[in-house]
């Protein structure tokens, strides 16, 4: 047996009881460690929470070399932990094929996620929101405009934009690095974004939700990560009001 568990946003303590007590009663503990990480824990934390030694996978473990989480979930109880809810990421929902495909049972058990918090965060209202889109790091021969390209169609539906900001091992993109790449792109695009709403830390006890045009966003401190980006397309009377009660918008 497979089963997918979501963590939640922040800390060992946003998992269900539910997802608790099957952690808890698991053979194996395998963590994903690329698409998302809880930021506020570390794997001993964990270890020590959940009774078991929790086993990391990277990409590569996953989308290439499957093979021994697979057998360990043919052979016995086996948990696949990451942050957020699980079927969120579409290299997880490929996993979930490759199981099938071996005849192994699947479950889930799902977690709070990013996109849902960034509406109760932000005010935005989640129907509003478009085709959501990932900024990465910029490489010395690859720097992709894609992501101003969904922007602005999203913008032409006046829809809002997701915006999810890279991770690397250990380096995490803040919205002000996000914001400034967007604005290097606008730039050479010829088109302009007038607002930004930046969030870090959601699920915290303390998530700091600042919106405002780039020169406001460049401006303010947002703190550790894992931060997340918002492009608002037009805004509802009661979103405007929102930002403006719980983000500083102007």
């Amino acid at each position: 047996m497979l089963t997918f568990i979501g963590l939640g946003l922040f800390d060992k303590e946003d998992v269900s009881e539910k997802g608790l007590r099957i952690i808890r009663s698991a053979d194996v503990v395998f963590l994903e460690g690329y698409t998302s990480k809880l930021m506020g824990t570390a794997k001993e934390e964990l270890e020590a929470f959940y009774g078991h030694p929790v086993r990391v996978l990277m990409r590569a473990d996953v989308e290439q070399h499957p093979g021994e989480l697979l057998d360990c979930a043919a052979h016995g109880n086996a948990v696949f932990l990451c942050a957020g809810d699980p079927m969120v990421s579409t290299t997880h929902a490929d996993l979930r094929i490759r199981a099938a495909e071996r005849g192994i049972p699947t479950a889930i058990v799902h977690g709070a996620s990013i996109v849902s918090a960034v509406c109760g965060l932000s005010g935005l209202q989640n129907y509003r929101f478009g085709k959501s889109c990932s900024v990465p790091f910029p490489q010395a021969h690859w720097n992709p405009t894609s992501p101003l390209d969904v922007i602005c169609e999203n913008q032409g539906q006046r829809l809002h934009t997701l915006v999810y900001l890279d991770i690397q091992d250990t380096r995490y993109m803040t919205v002000n690095e996000a914001v400034g790449l967007l604005e290097g792109m606008a730039e050479r695009k010829g088109v302009t974004i007038p607002l930004y709403v930046g969030i870090a830390r959601a699920g915290s006890a303390s998530p700091v939700v600042r919106a405002g045009p780039a020169g406001t966003i460049a401006k303010t401190d947002f703190g550790p990560p894992l931060h997340i980006l918002i492009v608002p397309g037009e805004l509802h009377d009661m979103e405007r009001q929102y930002l403006e009660r719980f983000a500083g918008l102007c």
